[in-house]
């Protein structure tokens, strides 16, 4: 006899399909949360520059290029115009206060020089004669006087002597009247002979006195052709180089025109230098640079304020001593001072600033496999190093080469 077997109870196909489902949308709702939303790139890790940061010594101070200049330039003008007839020096001559550079001719000059000698002559000839006239008048004038003053002793003895005798009435009166008449005619000839002695001195005074000044002013006047004519001579102004002489011989020069220029022997050294610091930048900050072994110091004395293409000028002074056979025009690399050194978080310098501009780096995960985006803050920056002020502590490893290739991505896969 069959015996009947119960069927015990259990899960149906049904239920293990929706177990599944449930099973599926748990793992779905589990991705969507807990996956990596940000965006990705893979990049071969040989080809990055991966520093680590530190925390160490900054030195606040800047690299520029600074060109050796004279420290002043006089220009030489022409004072009087005319042809170049001799170059006594050539450019690069070393030369002292006073000595003759070119020489120029000027024939109307020399036409004035002989005018002016020729009239100071005739004017000097002038007052030689009228002195000699005058002198013969004053001379004939006093023995005129000294004749006229004999008469009028005589003719004053005889009025005197006739005074006496009309009042003894031993003259006639016609002869006292006579005798009185000639007296006052000689007292008064006398008056009339000192008065033109007093006259004749004056005039002579006065005429002597302008011809003296007409001499002196012709004098004056030669010497002045005479000096334009030592001016025909272009002379050094002060000690120094002859620099960018501009007169050949036979050009013809015109008065004013530029020749050339006199170069001191001191110089200076000046620096362009980014408009970034133009408040950092004041006198007094100290300076140096190597040259073929050496060391030499300098210090800025006069920052300029005017920035243009975005650059700003300085120029700087040696205070102890100076490179040998240093010339105009020569460069040097300069490590310019701002501040001083104290502890800082450095980052060495790299590309990825021009990028970031200081903002954000990538930094490298501790397992080394990939590097995210992280905020950061830069604060003073040198030739070597940026001073990291928020965002990294020393140990850090960051990309410091060019972020060009990387776009916007948050994370870079090291492969």
């Amino acid at each position: 006899m069959d015996t009947m077997i119960e069927r015990k109870p259990g899960m149906k196909r049904k239920h293990y399909y929706a177990v599944a489902g449930a099973v599926v949308l748990v793992g779905l709702v589990f991705y969507f949360i807990f996956r990596d939303t940000s965006s990705s790139m893979n990049v071969e890790k040989d080809r990055l520059t991966i520093a680590t940061v530190t925390r160490g010594e900054f030195s606040d101070y800047i690299r520029v290029i600074g060109q050796v200049m004279p420290n002043r330039i006089i220009y030489m003008d022409a004072i009087e115009g005319g042809r170049v007839e001799e170059r006594l020096k050539e450019e690069g001559a070393i030369v002292k206060a006073g000595d003759v550079i070119l020489r120029l001719s000027n024939p109307l000059l020399n036409i004035g020089i002989m005018q002016s000698e020729a009239d100071l002559a005739y004017q000097e000839n002038e007052l030689r004669n009228t002195r000699i006239s005058m002198e013969q008048e004053h001379l004939r004038l006093k023995q005129e006087r000294i004749g006229l003053n004999k008469e009028l002793a005589v003719k004053q003895r005889r009025y005197e002597q006739y005074s006496r005798l009309i009042k003894e009435q031993l003259i006639a009166q016609e002869e006292f009247r006579l005798a009185a008449e000639e007296y006052e005619a000689a007292r008064a000839q006398l008056e009339v002979i000192d008065e033109r002695i007093r006259q004749d001195n004056f005039f002579r005074e006065s005429q002597v006195h302008s011809l003296d000044e007409n001499i002196r002013n012709m004098k004056r006047s030669l010497a002045l052709v005479r000096e334009r004519v030592e001016n025909l001579k272009v002379k050094a102004p002060i000690d120094g180089q002859v620099g960018n002489l501009d007169a050949q011989i036979g050009q013809s020069i015109a008065a004013g025109e530029h020749i050339g220029q006199i170069i001191t022997p001191d110089l200076k050294v000046q620096a362009q230098i980014d408009e970034h610091y133009v408040e950092r930048v004041v006198p007094g900050l100290p300076a140096d640079f190597t040259r073929d072994g050496g060391n030499y110091k300098l210090e800025v004395t006069k920052p300029y304020p005017e920035v243009k293409e975005g650059q700003f000028r300085t120029d700087l002074q040696f205070t102890a001593g100076r490179p040998e056979n240093i010339r105009a025009g020569q460069t040097y690399h300069i490590n310019l001072q701002l501040g001083d050194p104290a502890q800082a978080i450095l980052v060495p310098r790299g590309g990825f600033f021009q990028i970031t501009g200081g903002r954000w780096m990538y930094v490298v995960d501790e397992s080394g496999k990939f590097a995210t985006r992280r905020p950061i803050r830069i604060g003073r920056q040198n030739p070597q190093y940026y001073e990291v002020t928020e965002g990294l502590k020393p140990g850090d490893r960051v990309i410091i080469s060019g972020y060009e290739l990387f776009g916007d991505n948050e994370k870079l896969i090291l492969k």
